[in-house]
């Protein structure tokens, strides 16, 4: 299966003569000989385009075979761009669960990002936060700039590629997604939603936060909850999720959170584990006989009753119950807990009260019909490749739990609505144009903009300069139009940049540069240098030993 984003590196061989390829027929039929499955057969074809490459060098563009191997590059390439889209691709995903318990963000999160794994990165991060420091000072701070946990994850995901997509706060949930660039002009109608379920819908210290889009053509959900504690609470916890269920977004032709192709639904759901005694769940867990305990957790077992939750699937419960730790620790839950008026209260049971589950609509519906259905009416599947605590994150009372996905998809998007690019080269020293062209049934709007980007932007506000496409319009054709941004405006260190464009119907980038080096203003920075020249002579020290001479 191929992988979004990803190269593959051509294999070392030994190159080929011009006299050796006798011709291109020749060259065709050998290269038909090998099957296109199998291990030997990709290296074989490896060599096979390794020698090629090393042939091209020979060729003179006037020689008759450069126009032939050129015409069959091309067949090669809607070849593979065509069993491309019949396979579909694999869209890397990464989530994350963590009730944070108002704590600041960890020195280091590579563990918990999986940054250190061989093998593709990830297309995306969706970070689900629950008990974000939410006390008034924090949260009327946090209102009026990014919270500390969002510039946290900006700070470490930016350097490597990725945008923060979008972002909800409801108190103290917080959901957040991450996307490289490439994915940003493929990644539509995004919305938001809260829904407050404390104190009867009144107050948002539970409930849930979602986030919504168009991937590839195909519509994906995100709900980041937090549900009632305690073990006596179940029936509450089911009544809210059914109620954060039946939220509807603002917006025309925005499908119903259950009308998603997927629907991932994640964060501190607060089940736990019936029954059984303390001793018994924590004899079970040092045998690592974790399987003794599935059958009476609260969420396994609505799952068999509940007929809107038969739907959701999850990940085999393969690691320690996530909840309750002492801080900074891998012991459960041994410190003396005051309640009212002093009693001691009862040390809490382990529950893996922090879970991943996720929904595929196309399943769901071919499941309630007879027959089985074939791979090729599937547009989208999900597998799930990792399922796993980490145990080393002690600032919170729950340790995090992280999915790891594979989405195939058949892409139903494969050209962006925008493509632009820099016009000649780049300097601080003079204004500077931009060309782009659009679909003909893009939906342009007087509010679209084109923002210049450093390459590592943290978010789509994070623009250094930008230009209204109408209002800096200085020509236009039927192919492109071009726009100006004033000298004024570009930074004059220069530097590695891109550009994007922002759709104002569409809410989101919908097309994006190739990174480009905006050449430095030479005239300041001499002018700079003199000035610290200047100044560096002028100091008495430096006059002193001047006047020696």
């Amino acid at each position: 299966m191929a992988s979004f984003g990803s190269e593959d590196a051509f294999e070392d061989s030994a190159a080929l003569s011009l006299h050796d390829l006798e011709s291109l027929h020749n060259l065709r039929s050998r290269s038909a000989s090998f099957s296109s499955t199998g291990s030997s057969s990709r290296l074989q074809l490896r060599q096979r385009v390794a020698q090629l490459m090393a042939c091209v060098e020979d060729i003179s563009s006037d020689d008759e075979i450069h126009e032939e191997v050129s015409r069959t590059l091309d067949e090669a390439f809607l070849i593979w761009g065509k069993k491309l889209k019949e396979k579909g691709q694999e869209f890397r995903l990464h989530l994350v669960t963590w009730n944070v318990g108002t704590a600041s963000p960890p020195p280091d999160v590579t563990s918990l990002l999986q940054l250190n794994t061989l093998g593709p990165t990830m297309d995306m991060y969706v970070i689900g936060l629950q008990e974000v420091n939410s006390r008034i000072t924090n949260f009327l701070s946090d209102l009026a700039f990014d919270d500390p946990w969002s510039i946290f994850f900006m700070t470490v995901l930016s350097p490597l590629g990725y945008i923060k997509l979008s972002s909800i706060r409801m108190q103290g949930l917080l959901l957040l997604i991450f996307v490289k660039h490439v994915h940003l002009p493929f990644i539509r109608d995004v919305h938001t939603h809260y829904t407050r379920t404390g104190l009867y819908g009144y107050w948002g210290n539970k409930g849930g936060v979602t986030i919504r889009m168009s991937l590839y053509g195909h519509t994906v959900c995100f709900i980041n909850c937090h549900l009632p504690a305690h073990m006596e609470n179940t029936e509450q916890r089911l009544d809210d999720f059914e109620k954060i269920l039946e939220m509807q977004f603002e917006g025309e032709n925005i499908p119903s959170t259950l009308d998603h192709d997927i629907l991932f639904w994640f964060g501190d759901l607060n089940f736990r584990i019936a029954d059984y005694g303390i001793h018994f769940v924590r004899e079970s867990i040092n045998n690592k006989r974790y399987n003794l305990l599935w059958e009476k957790d609260q969420l396994n077992m609505a799952k068999k009753k509940e007929a809107f939750l038969q739907e959701f699937i999850e990940g085999p419960l393969q690691f320690k119950p996530t909840y309750k730790f002492d801080l900074y620790s891998d012991v459960y839950d041994t410190r003396e807990q005051k309640s009212l008026f002093w009693f001691n209260e009862k040390k809490r049971k382990p529950a893996w009260t922090d879970r991943i589950l996720w929904r595929v609509k196309n399943l769901c519906q071919h499941a309630s019909k007879e027959g089985e259905f074939s791979e090729e009416e599937q547009t989208i599947s999900v597998t799930l490749n990792n399922y796993i605590s980490h145990m080393s994150y002690g600032i919170s009372d729950h340790k995090p739990v992280t999915g790891t996905f594979g989405l195939e998809l058949k892409p139903l998007l494969t050209d962006p609505l925008i493509t632009l690019n820099p016009e000649g080269e780049w300097s601080a020293e003079h204004d500077v144009l931009v060309r782009y062209s659009a679909v003909p049934e893009f939906p342009s709007s007087a509010w679209d903009w084109i923002g210049l980007f450093k390459v590592a932007f943290r978010h789509v506000n994070d623009y250094v300069t930008y230009a209204w496409v109408e209002d800096d319009e200085i020509s236009s054709n039927k192919d492109s139009k071009q726009i100006y941004m004033s000298a004024a405006e570009i930074p004059d260190t220069g530097g590695e940049f891109l550009l994007c464009y922002y759709s104002n119907n569409l809410r989101a980038i919908v097309g994006i540069s190739q990174p480009f080096q905006i050449q430095p203003n030479r005239t300041l920075i001499e002018k700079d240098l003199a000035q610290e020249e200047n100044s560096w002579m002028q100091t008495p020290d430096n006059l002193e030993s001047h006047n020696e001479f």
